[in-house]
């Protein structure tokens, strides 16, 4: 299959292949990022993209099961012998009239797709079944990767759950969740922890991987994006391969909307799919980056040429006026996202958008979200305050169909659920208050009584 599969540097003026035995993820050339690429005029395809749904039938075979590994032939660059999986991609589209109300869209018309329900929790063990196969392929023991949070849970469980790799996870200082954290430390990942923000530990990362010949799992390896793509894969099997006209997705490393928009693109270009949906990435106003050069400052994809100069000239001004990331959406608290090209590519092939939204508006609409039934970490309701911002300024009309993205469970971050909710001043004071949240316009507050059985009584009369 090597002839057939294959790494592709995504600067046009370079082009530059390599095996896909590579573990360097960056062009030798040129330096741009690489796509996974395919001969696809010699690789078997299914006729329509409902051919999938035959697989159903087959759930004792654990490939079938997962919910990547399900899909392989649109990403078909691991023989089947090598494929780790344990049991990714059993999630849900979830139909949300409640949101919908709050983001001021038509009932029936906001769906919800929630990651949350992966082995580690997060989105992150659908492009983590595809690294670790592909690690398997080179030979890699050693997997290393710098997180915010979910990224080094993936990677602790995977190694803790198939015993082939040890995990190494480069964290900043104070810049993780206990629910992600806790989850490195239960499953037996060696955790470093440097001074620093998420872009430290992600330029030390690759310079130890580099260096000592680690397996580099975080998102700028396009095998990894592979895996993200079955994201979308899933959403349209649960819409009967309908797009919807949004897929609105929050926004750190930028790793999300690049595979989404890769899939979206190889699908067009195979004739499985008509029409694309637009994308809306979502950053926090706390690490906005994508936000800033591509609505403020015009950056653009440019047919695969994005003016290098203006991102040089914005990441200088961050050094020099030493900005760092800080947001309560730990997820996406990143300053130099690593897929920013890729990123541009897929806003221009799908028509897209960016926008930023506040830690107050992200957890109202947490808030909202969990209001309604799926609980999500503060990251993956930027997609939801997006999706109400962009119904504001008509980008969206109350009509059109949308996906918001839920990257994580609740439970991944629960301090600052506990905090907007508990009606505790102090709480929400250490916690949120530092952040801009000045409200909890959505609040669940503990009602507190006597233990005496009238007054329980009566309180719950009057609250319920």
């Amino acid at each position: 299959m090597t002839d057939l599969v294959f790494q592709r540097c995504i600067n046009p003026d370079c082009r530059a292949t390599t095996s896909v035995e590579d573990t360097t993820f960056r062009c030798g050339i040129c330096g741009s990022l690489r796509d996974v690429a395919y001969d696809w005029d010699r690789l078997p395809l299914p006729r329509s993209l409902r051919d999938f749904e035959a697989k159903w039938s087959q759930r004792t075979d654990p490939l079938c099961f997962s919910g990547v590994w399900r899909f392989r032939e649109l990403l078909p660059f691991a023989p089947s012998e090598m494929i780790l999986t344990i049991g990714e991609g059993q999630t849900i589209l979830q139909r949300a009239d409640a949101v919908a109300a709050f983001v001021g869209l038509k009932a029936g018309q906001l769906f919800l797709q929630y990651e949350g329900m992966n082995p580690s929790g997060s989105f992150k063990d659908n492009g983590m079944t595809a690294a670790f196969s592909h690690a398997r392929m080179v030979g890699a023991r050693r997997a290393a990767c710098a997180s915010t949070g979910n990224t080094s849970a993936s990677l602790a469980v995977f190694c803790s759950a198939t015993n082939l790799m040890k995990a190494i996870i480069f964290i900043g200082s104070g810049k993780i969740s206990y629910g992600k954290l806790a989850q490195g430390l239960d499953h037996g990942a060696l955790t470093v922890q440097l001074a620093g923000d998420f872009d430290d530990a992600m330029q030390r990362v690759q310079q130890v991987a580099k260096q000592l010949g680690i397996y580099l799992v975080n998102s700028i390896n396009p095998f990894r994006l592979e895996g993200q793509k079955t994201v979308m894969y899933r959403v349209l099997e649960a819409l009967r391969w309908e797009p919807p006209d949004w897929i609105v997705v929050p926004g750190g490393n930028l790793g999300n909307v690049s595979a989404f928009g890769k899939a979206f693109l190889e699908l067009a270009d195979l004739g499985l799919l008509k029409k694309l949906p637009r994308l809306a990435v979502i950053n926090a106003a706390g690490a906005n980056t994508f936000y800033q050069l591509y609505e403020q400052f015009g950056l653009r994809w440019n047919e695969g040429r994005p003016d290098q100069t203006l991102i040089s000239r914005y990441y200088g001004g961050l050094d020099a006026e030493g900005m760092r990331a800080s947001t309560i959406a730990s997820a996406i608290e990143i300053n130099r996202p690593v897929n920013l090209t890729k990123a541009l590519r897929a806003l221009d092939r799908c028509g897209g958008v960016v926008r930023e939204a506040s830690d107050q508006e992200i957890l109202d609409a947490k808030a909202k979200v969990g209001a309604g039934g799926l609980g999500c970490e503060p990251a993956s309701a930027a997609s939801v305050a997006g999706a109400k911002k962009l119904r504001q300024e008509g980008i969206i009309a109350a009509d059109e169909r949308v996906v918001c993205i839920l990257t994580g469970h609740q439970l991944k971050d629960p301090t600052a659920t506990v905090a907007y909710h508990s009606g505790d001043a102090k709480t929400f004071e250490d916690v949120l208050a530092s952040r801009g949240v000045r409200r909890a316009n959505f609040a669940n507050r503990p009602i507190q009584v006597s233990n005496d059985l009238e007054q329980i009584i009566q309180a719950i009369e009057v609250y319920s």
